[in-house]
């Protein structure tokens, strides 16, 4: 996380995407993570993948922006492979590995693959990079229309704009599998980017955002995959009722499990089961 967006964290109360999702598909996790702040029993090797992969992103998109040109391929995979092993290393909590990379080196190798799939096929032709990981707040507001002492708060990974103006939304995303279409389109995570663009005067509030996941698949031979969606002012709208009415259980300390495809990965399963 930037300084800047860890800056705006310390001065606002806020909820972010992440939160509104995990109260959404496991509000007992919620309460775990964000109102206990208990500590993680394990972690799954997902995690720190995730989180190098997007670094690795990162480093890429600021160097074209800044020095119009992209950086050494070696660079990224050494870049990689070093934080990915150190986080690793470093994990205070068991980590697990899955069935794909059932250790470290096969994590590396599956990395390294993707790095490179990245690399000959990202393609950023008729658009300008605005920003990358830009930090953005906006207030909520309940069903009354009254905005509430929280803000929704998110970090978009990357921001373009062509030459016509418009700008497009992208969430770098690593997955097995294919999205669907209806995945792309009911996905909220880009309806909070969009509801934040156009709150901050990005966009005018009934615009259309476009939006797109930038999807690397860790498939034997990996590809990277593109699946743009658009968000409306209706969407926007939806998505602002949804959010105050997650605040609400929240409030009320309405938490219970619940079971579904997470519970696989999850950190919290020991003290899920004592529930």
């Amino acid at each position: 996380m930037t300084p800047q967006a860890l800056q705006q964290l310390q001065e606002e109360l806020y909820i972010s995407y992440s939160q509104i999702f995990t109260y959404l598909n496991c509000s007992l996790k919620y309460q775990f993570q964000y109102v206990e702040q208990r500590s993680a029993e394990r972690i799954t090797s997902a995690l720190p993948f995730g989180k190098m992969t997007h670094s690795v992103l990162e480093v890429y998109y600021r160097e074209v922006k800044e020095h119009g040109h992209p950086p050494q391929l070696e660079r990224l995979l050494t870049l990689f492979g070093d934080g990915l092993s150190l986080q690793i290393e470093q994990s205070e909590v068991p980590v697990i590995f899955k069935k794909e990379a059932p250790d470290l080196s096969s994590l590396l190798e599956m990395g390294h693959n993707l790095v490179q799939a990245f690399y000959s096929n990202v393609d950023l032709t008729g658009f300008e990079i605005v920003e990358i990981e830009l930090p953005l707040s906006a207030p909520v507001y309940d069903e009354n229309g009254q905005p509430m002492d929280i803000k929704l708060f998110g970090i978009i990974d990357l921001l373009l704009q062509d030459s016509s103006g418009n700008f497009l939304v992208i969430d770098n995303k690593t997955s097995k599998q294919k999205k669907s279409r209806s995945a792309v389109d009911e996905d909220l995570q880009l309806t909070a980017y969009s509801y934040l663009l156009a709150t901050n005067g990005y966009v005018f509030p009934r615009a259309q955002v476009n939006c797109r996941f930038d999807v690397l698949r860790k498939l034997k031979n990996p590809t990277l995959e593109f699946y743009t969606t658009t968000r409306t002012a209706a969407n926007r709208k939806r998505f602002a009722k949804l959010v105050a009415r997650v605040l609400k259980g929240i409030e009320k300390k309405i938490f219970f499990p619940s079971s579904g495809w997470l519970c696989s990965d999850c950190q919290y399963s020991e003290a899920c089961k004592r529930w």
